[in-house]
Parts: structure tokens; sequence; C-alpha cells
């Protein structure tokens, strides 16, 4: 998840870069927001999506609503490509941004399952190199504190975007949205390097973004930031642990066991000509680009394959799967790890394993450049629903759009689950 509206040097480029796209936007703005009314069919449902889509800035977006451990409802709105007219289908490869943050849950769960360490274990007992917080250095890390955004290890706002996130090679780079990722951004055009080695330059005295300015001084546990880096941390944690690189390790372990074949955290596994167009705003396509730290932010799926996922954190959380692991694992994911008030209220109530509970549900949401995500199920399990979009909510004239439609999707699903 990025925190691109505090970087105010950058958004003013990026204002001027914008001015003759955002035009062609203004009618748009004006139009009245759809109102959802007695939504009680698919047909109904349906209806009102499209409304949504037609009078917002939104490209394109996918829904699931699962009812009574199963799918009730599954479509797909708008293009994954508009310059081609590609429509958005449930077959649409999407980067899902830091709901990918869930998949780091379930393989921490399957690790420890699998006996490689406990919530408890400090991370320096798994690491080849001690991780050491340079602003209380006397602070044992566990990986408790890693899923809960607690260790104290935090995004450096004038490091992080520009040396974990790159453009893929072969783009068209003389669009306004390559202009904006490499010059206003300073994105660089390149291949994924191993998480080791962009850990390397964060964590190691020799690293080149090595400081105090990667810390909080803070008791672990006591104090939470989220954290992007504390997460592609974790997924080393896993990869030192397993002897199994990330990627891989969820693959085998969470994906082919619930059948999501073409997802992956992968960016050179992903079939570009399936992959949604991240949009910036419906006339501003950006190129693909990935993260070096890639198990922050970097699951490439479809939104028929995120349903069957949906599905078994549902099943999990009513102990109905053992699909991944033991159900006393997926109770792991869903239990409250933080004490009362450590979470901050207009965030959350608590945490489980990066899974936030929040108005009795378990949750996360994902926005990264040019895409958003949003995943929720009732804290018994019985319903949960999950959004998909082409649409950026990482720069600040774009966060409160997305905001907006993502109320707008969840009140139209709400009605729908209530009269079903």
């Amino acid at each position: 998840m990025l925190h691109l509206k505090t970087t105010i040097k950058l958004l003013t480029v990026i204002f001027f870069l914008l001015l003759n796209t955002s035009c062609a936007n203004d009618d748009d703005a004006i139009l009245e927001n759809p109102s959802p009314t007695n939504i009680q069919t698919q047909e109904d449902l349906t209806a009102y999506l499209q409304q949504v889509l037609n009078t917002k800035e939104i490209a394109g977006f996918a829904i699931n609503i699962a009812l009574n451990n199963n799918v009730s409802y599954s479509k797909s709105f708008g293009f994954q490509n508009i310059q081609d007219s590609q429509d958005f289908s449930n077959e649409t490869i999407i980067n899902i941004a830091s709901l990918s943050k869930t998949f780091v849950a379930a393989a921490t769960a399957k690790a420890i399952e699998q006996g490689y360490f406990t919530l408890e274990t400090p991370i320096n007992e798994l690491l080849p190199v001690a991780v050491i917080n340079l602003r209380n250095p006397e602070a044992v890390l566990k990986v408790k504190h890693l899923v809960t955004h607690t260790s104290g290890i935090i995004d450096d706002p004038n490091t992080y975007l520009t040396t974990n996130y790159f453009v893929l090679p072969g783009q068209n780079m003389s669009t306004n949205g390559a202009t904006i990722l490499t010059d206003a951004l300073g994105l660089q055009v390149t291949n994924p390097e191993p998480l080791d080695d962009y850990l390397a330059e964060y964590f190691l005295e020799d690293g080149a973004l090595y400081g105090e300015t990667n810390f909080l001084d803070s008791v672990p546990g006591t104090t939470w930031s989220y954290s992007n880096v504390a997460t592609a941390l974790m997924g080393f944690v896993i990869e030192a642990a397993t002897a199994q690189d990330f990627a891989s390790y969820t693959k085998s372990n969470i994906m082919e066991p619930l059948q999501m074949i073409h997802t992956t955290f992968n960016i050179l596994e992903v079939d570009l000509q399936q992959n949604a167009i991240p949009y910036l705003d419906k006339n501003t396509p950006l190129p693909f680009y990935g993260n070096h730290g890639y198990p922050e932010g970097s699951i490439h799926t479809s939104n028929t394959e995120l349903s069957y996922y949906l599905l078994d954190m549902m099943k999990g959380i009513q102990g109905q799967s053992n699909t991944l692991f033991p159900n006393e694992y997926y109770q792991m994911l869903f239990t409250e790890q933080l004490a009362s008030g450590v979470v901050p209220s207009f965030f959350a109530e608590n945490h489980g394993i990066y899974w936030y509970k929040k108005d009795n549900s378990w949750m996360h949401g994902g926005n990264s450049l040019g895409v958003s995500s949003h995943m929720e199920i009732k804290e018994n399990g019985s319903t949960g629903f999950s959004i998909i979009a082409n649409m950026d909510a990482t720069f600040s004239e774009n966060t409160q759009k997305w905001e907006e439609v993502l109320q707008l999707i969840k009140e139209g699903i709400q009605q729908y689950i209530q009269n079903n």
C-alpha cells in the first residue's frame, strides 16, 4: 500500500502532467451518485453496479459475493483495456496490491503448521544475518511483530517507492503514464531483483538504504505502523526458514491446493496480455510494473480464482476447511493478536495475522499504482465479498474517488446480502 499523498514534491510534478488528462473527466465528476434501492436479485445488483461504473472515474472492476459457503454472485464490469475496448472479465488477471498480505498470512500459518517457527520465534533465529533496530538495538523482533505491523520497521517515504517499484522492460515508455512513473516518481525500467538483495540494501550496514529512518524507537508489539518493508521481510523469513523462495513456497502450499493455477507472486509468470491495464485515470494508462519487495503487494490473480480463496477463508473461520492446514491454523489467522488500543481506531479495532478486524468483520484492502482491491468476511464466516479494480487510489486526487466507489459498491453488496 502506497502513501504517495505525503510526497508533496512528486504530487506537484504529477499535477502538471495530469492537467491535459483531467479535463475530459469533469462530466463524470458532476454526475449524481447512484443509490441502491431494494436490491434483491442478481439482476438488481448488476443494474446498480453498472450505474456505479457509468457515473464514476473507474475503468473496470469485478466482485464476488459468497453466502452460505457458496459464491452467490460473481461478475465483472467495464474494461481491462479501455483503448482496445477489451472487457474486464472474471478471468482478467490483475494485481491485488496489499490484499496480497493475506496470502503472506496464509504462508505464515502454513510454515508454523510445518514446524519451522512459531509466532513467538525471534526472527534473528531464522535469518542468515541479524536485523537490528538502529533506534532500539536491544529490541527482540518476533514473527508476531512482523505480521501485525508492530515490529518498529517502517517504510522510509524518501526511498520506499523509488527503490521498491520498477517498470517492466518492453513497455511503451512514450505515454503520459510512463513519464509519471519514470520522470516524476523515479522508477527504473528493470527486471525484479532477488528478495534478499532488495532487503540487504535496507537492513545490512553496507546497504544503500540502511539507516535509522527505517525504524521507530519503540518496543516491539506496542506501536502500530503499517509497514510494507516489514511484510517483505516476513516473506524472506519464510524463505530462510523453509529454504524455498517465497513465491514458489506460496504457489505449492497455498495457490495449488486452492486450484488457483493462474495466481502468482512472480510478475515474470504473469501473462500480460490477460492482465488488466492499471489506470491513473481513464485517460492515463500506466505501464506494467513490479515490486522488488514483492510479498507485500504483488499477487496477480483473477476474480474467479480470488473467489476460491474467499470461500476457503470463510470456511476456515467456521471450522469447515482443512484445505491449506488443520483448522487451528485458520483460527490463528483470525484471532486478535494485539492489546486493545494498539491499532489506531481510525484504521481498525485489532489485528489477526495481517487480517484486521473492524465493524464485526475481518478485512484487508490494497491500493497500488492504478489498481485497488478489498475483501471482507463477517467474523462468523457467514458472508464475504471481494472487489478488484484497475482504478488508482494512491495519488491524493484519486484517494477520495476510490473511497467513494468502494462505499457505493459495498452499499449495493450489503443490500444484496441482507435480502438473500
